[in-house]
C-alpha cells in the first residue's frame, strides 16, 4: 500500500497531504506496480499543486496511465505535442467536442508538466519549452480544425488577382508575442496573440462572399472561443489580443500591408520590445516568416540606438507606480529585482545592437544573456543574472502551480508559505526569503547598472547645467556669452560663441522635432563642459558640431553620447587632437559605438584575432546576402581604422605597429572577399579546372605591392594588387553554366574589385590599383602564374623588377603562394649589370623628382620639402633598397626573405653591403618620415613640410644616395 513520505515535510503540511492522498485512492489503486520513488514524488507534488491533485481526483484513470505510458518519465518534444492531438481532433465533428478535446488534452499535459517541474525532473528551460510547444499544438490544431469548418460555411478566402489574373488560397498567420513567442510560457500564463492574414481579397465557394478581413475576424473570435472560454471543462488559454495594432480598438484581424504600415507610419517604442518575441505559432509558417521579415527594421535599427534606454526607463517607472499603486513589491515579475527587470536588461542591449548583431535578434531571453560579454558586461554579473532569473521563473512555477492561477505574487498565510519554501528546497519561510532576496538584490543592482541614467561628473551641479542650456538658448547677448565662455576655458570665445549661435539658428536645428530637441539639450551641458578642458576648445568645439550637425536627424547617436560619458570624454579628447578623426566620424556616426570600451579602441587585436572577430561577423550574414556583406565588411575595415587611429593619436602604438594594425585589416579584409567572391562564382560556374578531372581549391592568389606588400599601409592607402591563377586557361569549369577558366578568374577578379572599391552607404573598403600587373592597364586583368614569369623575365622594366622587391601574397592559395615566391626569388634573384642597373634606378628617380616632387623655390613662396619625392626623402630610401636587392640577390639571398624596407635594410647590413652606421641612418629617418606623414595624415594635410625641418635625416640620405649610387 502506497503511504505518503510525511517524514520529510514541515508538521504544518501534513494535514494537506493526508487529505489529498485520501481524495486520490481510486487513482492510486489503478496503479499495478508504481515505480521506485513513485510516493515521494507524489507527495513533492501534492506539497506544490492543489491543481494536480483535483485533477487527478476528477480522472481517476489519468494518473494510472501518465505511469504505465512513461510520460512523467521523459521530456517531450515540439511534435509529441501536435502528434498526439491531432490524433485526437480528428475525431472531433463539432465544436464542443474541439471544446471538450482540447481542453482534456491541456489537463492531462498540465498535471504532467506541473509533476516533472515540481520534482526537478525538468529544468525550468525544459518546463517553459514544454508549456509553449503544448501552446503552439492547441492554438494549430484548433485553427486547423476551424479554418476547415469556417471555409464550408463562408467559403475559401482568397486573394485579388495578380497581374495573371492567378488567385492565391489565404490562410490565417497566428504571432504569439511575449512568453509564448519567446518559448517561455509560464505554468499559467494567458497567451499574447495576433491574427494576420496575407492579403485583401475575398471568399468563394458558399452562397455568399466574404470580404477576407472580415473571414479572418469571424475565424479569430472562434478560435479565442475555442481556447479561452469557460466550460465545465475549464479553459485552454487565457487570450490576449491587445497588444495587435491599435489595441483593443483595433480590427481583430490584419492584413499583412496594414500590419507593415501600422509599424512604419505609428508603431510605438514599446511595440519594439513586444515585437522582440514575436513568433508563428500557428497557421501559414511561410507567409508568418515573410512578415516576420518586413517587420524586422521597426524592431531593429542599422544603426546603435541607445534610445531604448529612454523607453525602458519610461516603462520601469509606469511598472514601478503600478507596483506602489497596488501593493506589489512582493511581485517577482513586476517588483524591484524581479523577472521583469532581467528582461528589460536583455531587451535594452538587443534594441541598441540587434540591428547590427544579428545573434541578439533572439526571442529566447536565456539565450541572450551569455552574449552580453561582448558588449561590456561582467561576466560576473551575467551569470548572476542566469541564476537569479532561472530562480525567480522557479519560485514563479512554484506559485502558480497551487491552484494553475495567474499570480506573481508572495502568499502571506503561513500554510501557502511554507508549501512554497518546501517546493523551493528550503526548510522554512525566512530560509527562502533569504535566498530570494539575495536574488532580487543582485537583479537591482545589475539593473541600476545598466538601465539607470548615466551621470556625468564634468557637470557637478544643476545650476552648472542651466548655466550652459541659458548660453544655448540665447538668454546672453553676445557679450556676456563670449565672457562665459572665456571663463570656462575656450582659448577664442569670440570663435566659439560664433559656432554655438550659428548652430542653433540653423535651419536644421529650427526644423528639430520636440524629442530630437530635448535630446540634443540633454547632451550640449556635458558636451560642452568638456570641450572646455581641452588646450585648443575653440577648434574641438567647430570639430566636435560638425558631428554634432551631421546627427541631428538621427538623435539617437546624442542618446548615444548622453547615456556613455567615457565615449563623449573620448570623442572630445581625440577630435582635439585630429580633425580627421571628426570628419571620419561625422561622414560615419555609426562608429561612434567605438568609442564606448577604451578597452577595445585602445587594445588593438593581432592579425589572427582580427581574422577571427571579421570571420564571426560573417557568419550572421546570410551567404547570398552580397549587399549585408559588403556593409559589414565596411564598417569592419571603418571601424578598426578608426582604433588604430585613437591608438595612433594617444601614442599607444608606435609607428611600426599603426602599420601592421592597418595592414593586417586589409589583409583580413581581402581573404573575406575573395572567400565570399570564389564561393558566390563557383556556386554559378563550377569550380575551374586545373587539369581535366583535377578542381582547383582553388588556385589563386592577390599580391600585395607598395605599402600594402611593404606591411606600410598608412590612413587612406590606396591598394597596389596583382592577381594569379594557375590553372590552364583552356579548360572550363564544371558546374552547369561552364565558363572557360580564363573567363572565370577574369570574373573573379573583377568580382573582387567591385567589392573593394564599390561606393555604398558605409563608403569604399579601399581604392585599388591594378596598373602593377603584367603590362600595366592593356594586360590581362588575371595572369596565370607561368604567364606572370615569362613576363617579368623577358618583357618587364627594370622599375617593375623594383615594385617586385615589395610584392607578396596577401591572400588566396597556401600552395600557389609557394610556388610564387619560388618565381619571385628567380626574377629577382638574376645576376645583373650593376652599372646598368644603377643607371636605369637613378634616371627613374630622376623623373620622379621632376614629376611629383616640390617645384623649385622661386622666392615668392616658402621653401618646402616634400615628406617622399623629393631628394633625401622617402622615395630615395626605397630606391636604394630596391637597388640593394635587384644587384645582390644573387649572392645574397637573404635579401628576398622580407618585403618590408626595415627588414630588408637589416639583412643588407649583415650581408655588408652597407655600414651599420649607414644602414641606421636610412632605417632611422625612414620611419621618422612616416612618422611625421602619418600625423600630418591625421591633421589632413599633406606630406609637405616646411624647407628648414628634418635637415639631419635628409643630409644623411643625401649622404647615402650619393655614395651608392653616384648621383
Amino acid at each position: 500500500m502506497l503511504v505518503p513520505h510525511l517524514e520529510s515535510l514541515p508538521p504544518s503540511l501534513h494535514a494537506v497531504i493526508e487529505r489529498h492522498w485520501h481524495r486520490l485512492d481510486a487513482a492510486l489503486a489503478a496503479i499495478e506496480s508504481p515505480p521506485q520513488g513513485f510516493a515521494q514524488a507524489l507527495t513533492t507534488v501534492l506539497v506544490g499543486s492543489d491543481y494536480v491533485a483535483d485533477q487527478l481526483a476528477q480522472r481517476p484513470d489519468m494518473l494510472a496511465e501518465l505511469v504505465s505510458g512513461g510520460d512523467l518519465y521523459r521530456n517531450f518534444g515540439e511534435t509529441d505535442f501536435r502528434d498526439l492531438l491531432a490524433s485526437r481532433l480528428q475525431q472531433q465533428t463539432d465544436e464542443p467536442g474541439l471544446h471538450r478535446e482540447l481542453r482534456r488534452f491541456r489537463q492531462r499535459q498540465m498535471v504532467r508538466i506541473i509533476w516533472r517541474d515540481l520534482n526537478r525532473d525538468a529544468d525550468m528551460r525544459q518546463t517553459t519549452r514544454e508549456l509553449s510547444w503544448l501552446a503552439d499544438a492547441c492554438i494549430d490544431g484548433a485553427l486547423d480544425w476551424l479554418y476547415r469548418a469556417a471555409c464550408e460555411r463562408w467559403g475559401t478566402p482568397y486573394s485579388r488577382p495578380d497581374t495573371q489574373g492567378q488567385r492565391q488560397e489565404q490562410k490565417m498567420v497566428v504571432l504569439g508575442m511575449g512568453k509564448l513567442g519567446a518559448h517561455e510560457l509560464n505554468l499559467s500564463s494567458d497567451i499574447d496573440l495576433m491574427f494576420v492574414y496575407p492579403s485583401k481579397g475575398e471568399t468563394e465557394g458558399a452562397r455568399r462572399t466574404l470580404e477576407n478581413q472580415d473571414f479572418f475576424i469571424r475565424l479569430g473570435q472562434k478560435l479565442i472561443q475555442a481556447l479561452d472560454s469557460v466550460t465545465v471543462d475549464g479553459f485552454v488559454f487565457r487570450v490576449d489580443m491587445r497588444l495587435r495594432p491599435f489595441g483593443s480598438a483595433g480590427p481583430l484581424a490584419v492584413s499583412f500591408d496594414a500590419m507593415e504600415g501600422y509599424y512604419q507610419d505609428q508603431g510605438r517604442e514599446w511595440e519594439r520590445y513586444a515585437m522582440i518575441k514575436a513568433r508563428v505559432v500557428a497557421g501559414d509558417k511561410t507567409g508568418g516568416a515573410r512578415l516576420l521579415k518586413l517587420l524586422r527594421p521597426f524592431v531593429y535599427r542599422k544603426y546603435i540606438d541607445f534610445s531604448a534606454f529612454e523607453s525602458l526607463r519610461e516603462m520601469k517607472e509606469m511598472i514601478n507606480r503600478e507596483v506602489r499603486r497596488k501593493g506589489l513589491e512582493q511581485n517577482v515579475k513586476l517588483g524591484s529585482g524581479g523577472i521583469r527587470e532581467v528582461e528589460f536588461i536583455a531587451q535594452a542591449f538587443q534594441l541598441i545592437r540587434g540591428g547590427r548583431d544579428t545573434r541578439l535578434q533572439q526571442r529566447e531571453l536565456l539565450n541572450i544573456l551569455p552574449l552580453l560579454a561582448e558588449f561590456g558586461m561582467p561576466q560576473q554579473a551575467i551569470d548572476q543574472l542566469i541564476e537569479a532569473y532561472e530562480y525567480l521563473r522557479n519560485v514563479e512555477h512554484g506559485l502558480q502551480a497551487l491552484h494553475d492561477q495567474q499570480t506573481q505574487e508572495l502568499p502571506v498565510d503561513e500554510v501557502p508559505r511554507q508549501r512554497l519554501a518546501t517546493v523551493m528546497g528550503c526548510p522554512d519561510w525566512p530560509a527562502f526569503i533569504s535566498v530570494l532576496e539575495g536574488h532580487r538584490a543582485a537583479v537591482r543592482t545589475h539593473f541600476a547598472d545598466v538601465i539607470a541614467p548615466a551621470e556625468d561628473n564634468r557637470v557637478e551641479t544643476v545650476d552648472e547645467a542651466a548655466d550652459w542650456l541659458a548660453l544655448w538658448d540665447g538668454a546672453l547677448d553676445t557679450e556676456t556669452a563670449e565672457t562665459f565662455l572665456a571663463g570656462h576655458g575656450f582659448d577664442d570665445s569670440e570663435r566659439a560663441w560664433k559656432l554655438l549661435d550659428d548652430l542653433r539658428q540653423s535651419r536644421t536645428v529650427v526644423m528639430l522635432q520636440a524629442a530630437g530637441l530635448e535630446r540634443l539639450r540633454t547632451v550640449l551641458p556635458a558636451l560642452l563642459s568638456e570641450v572646455a578642458t581641452v588646450d585648443n576648445a575653440a577648434e574641438t568645439l567647430a570639430r566636435v558640431l560638425q558631428l554634432i550637425q551631421a546627427v541631428l536627424r538621427r538623435s539617437a547617436y546624442l542618446v548615444l553620447l548622453a547615456e556613455n560619458p567615457d565615449a563623449m570624454r573620448q570623442l572630445v579628447r581625440l577630435c582635439s587632437a585630429s580633425p580627421w578623426f571628426s570628419n571620419q566620424l561625422a561622414k560615419l556616426p555609426i562608429l561612434l559605438d567605438e568609442l564606448i570600451d577604451p578597452r577595445s579602441l585602445y587594445a588593438p587585436p593581432d592579425k589572427q584575432t582580427l581574422q577571427h572577430e571579421l570571420r564571426q561577423q560573417l557568419l550572421r550574414i546570410p551567404q547570398e546576402d552580397t549587399e549585408q556583406l559588403m556593409e559589414a565588411l565596411r564598417y569592419f575595415k571603418n571601424a578598426h581604422v578608426l582604433r588604430v587611429a585613437a591608438s595612433d593619436i594617444t601614442g599607444v602604438l608606435p609607428l611600426m605597429k599603426v602599420s601592421d594594425y592597418l595592414t593586417w585589416t586589409a589583409e583580413s579584409i581581402l581573404e573575406s572577399v575573395l572567400e565570399a567572391s570564389w564561393r558566390l562564382l563557383t556556386e554559378k560556374h563550377g569550380l575551374p579546372q586545373k587539369a581535366p578531372g583535377e578542381p582547383c581549391d582553388p588556385d589563386f592568389v592577390i599580391l600585395g605591392y607598395g605599402k600594402l606588400g611593404g606591411i606600410e599601409l598608412s590612413y587612406g592607402s590606396d591598394l597596389d594588387l596583382v592577381f594569379l591563377h594557375d590553372a590552364d586557361p583552356n579548360l572550363s569549369t564544371d558546374g552547369e553554366k561552364p565558363l572557360i577558366n580564363s573567363v572565370f578568374f577574369t570574373r573573379l577578379g573583377q568580382r573582387i574589385i567591385h567589392m573593394l572599391n564599390t561606393f555604398t552607404a558605409g563608403g569604399l573598403l579601399y581604392e585599388v590599383d591594378m596598373r602593377l600587373r603584367p603590362s600595366g592597364n592593356s594586360g590581362l586583368l588575371v595572369s596565370s602564374l607561368k604567364a606572370f614569369r615569362e613576363y617579368q623575365l623577358n618583357e618587364a622594366w627594370t622599375w617593375e623588377h623594383q615594385a617586385l622587391t615589395r610584392a607578396r601574397v596577401v591572400a588566396g592559395c597556401p600552395k600557389l603562394a609557394h610556388r610564387f615566391e619560388t618565381v619571385r626569388a628567380e626574377i629577382l634573384g638574376q645576376s645583373r649589370d650593376t652599372e646598368k642597373l644603377r643607371g636605369e634606378v637613378v634616371d627613374m628617380r630622376r623623373k620622379m623628382r621632376e614629376h611629383l616632387g616640390s617645384k623649385p623655390n622661386t622666392g615668392d613662396e616658402r621653401a618646402v620639402f616634400n615628406l617622399k619625392q623629393d631628394a633625401g626623402g622617402i622615395v630615395d630610401i626605397e630606391f636604394l633598397v630596391q637597388y640593394q636587392v635587384l644587384a645582390h640577390a644573387h649572392r645574397h639571398p637573404e635579401l628576398l626573405e622580407f618585403t618590408d624596407n626595415i627588414r630588408i635594410l637589416d639583412a643588407v647590413e649583415r650581408v655588408g653591403l652597407l655600414s651599420s652606421q649607414d644602414a641606421g641612418t636610412l632605417r632611422e629617418a625612414y620611419k621618422a618620415y612616416r612618422s611625421v606623414g602619418h600625423r600630418l595624415s591625421l591633421q589632413e594635410q599633406s606630406s609637405v613640410i616646411d624647407d628648414s625641418e628634418m635637415q639631419d635625416c635628409r643630409e644623411g640620405v643625401g649622404r647615402i644616395w650619393a655614395a651608392v649610387m653616384g648621383e
